[in-house]
């Protein structure tokens, strides 16, 4: 017999993402939101916008969960010696959507047990995503399901290349091998399907949950790992940083996903269960292939590793 969610974790994830998304709301598309504010701890810049949100937070925690750490992408991790458990919190996935008034910005917040201050990704227990303009949210609970969404759960069944609808990204990544290991995928599906660049990874693999998107890939970490002389080309975009997806980026979306019944690994296929939760930098960024079915999935497993192996053969 399968217990239920604890529905306290449940709430307080869900609480602290709609009042974040509530106190960013007014700003969506105000020019003074773009105003630099310094730069955040996993090396992007902080906008105006991310410091209003970053304060909500620490708002939020001070009345709602005194023995509960964050990590965040401004602040890193904030702990009380006596934390047992550590919010994961992206409080605007989509900042450049969020400054131009798009859909496609989100808060993402994930909760799981500190685990002796070293947990992974295989520890989140709880995660719910909220979209900023509209506010619709998917509330996840592992072992659970989606236990709340605004709308239906409808993953695609499509498994054609040709015909597959599905998103990738390129802040802070190098145009042109980018646009090289994906070009079989993207032209492949431009016309008979459709390639987006949404700004957000809450937001496309939330898309995959509600059947809008089939499919979601983003391997920058991988790019840097199995090819020669890539890492330079990243720092060279990201102004010195490694700009690819966070554990704060991933965490929420991954979990709504996966108890959706996608499919979500890292760019080589591989489970993300084991990749720690806490930190940033290229150690800890986490490439991603994420599909609503294993036939799809499988397939572009498959296409990511030619195109790596594309870059290669151009890079010697």
């Amino acid at each position: 017999m399968t217990t239920a969610p604890a529905l306290e974790r449940v709430v307080l994830v869900r609480d602290l993402a709609v009042e974040l998304r509530d106190r960013v709301l007014p700003e969506l598309g105000r020019h003074a939101g773009r105003d630099h504010a310094g730069d955040a701890a996993g090396g992007d810049v902080t906008f105006a916008i991310d410091e209003l949100a970053e304060t909500a937070l620490v708002e939020f925690l001070d009345r709602r969960a005194l023995r509960v750490a964050y990590y965040s992408e401004d602040r890193g991790l904030v702990a009380t010696p006596d934390a047992t458990d550590v919010l994961v919190v992206d409080p605007i996935d989509g900042t450049r959507p969020a400054l131009a008034g798009l859909e496609s910005a989100c808060v993402a917040v994930a909760l799981a047990p500190l685990r002796d201050g070293d947990p992974t990704m295989g520890d989140v227990t709880e995660a719910c995503v909220v979209e900023i303009k509209s506010g619709d949210r998917f509330v996840a609970a592992a072992g659970h399901g989606v236990v709340e969404s605004s709308r239906p759960v409808a993953l695609s069944r499509n498994t054609d290349l040709s015909r597959m609808f599905w998103g990738y990204g390129f802040r802070g990544r190098p145009v042109r091998p980018t646009a090289e290991l994906l070009a079989e995928l993207i032209d492949g599906s431009s016309v008979g399907g459709g390639t987006f660049e949404l700004g957000s990874q809450a937001f496309a693999m939330t898309r995959i949950v509600t059947g809008q998107l089939d499919a979601v890939v983003e391997v920058g970490s991988r790019m840097i790992d199995d090819v020669p002389g890539m890492r330079a080309a990243f720092e060279r975009v990201g102004g010195g940083q490694v700009l690819n997806n966070s554990p704060y980026d991933l965490a929420a979306p991954w979990l709504c996903l996966r108890e959706a019944g996608g499919v979500v690994s890292d760019g080589w296929g591989r489970p993300l269960d084991d990749r720690r939760l806490l930190g940033t930098g290229h150690a800890f960024q986490m490439s991603s292939i994420s599909a609503a079915n294993p036939a799809l999935h499988g397939q572009l497993v498959a296409a990511v590793d030619a195109g790596i192996q594309r870059l290669r053969m151009s890079a010697t």
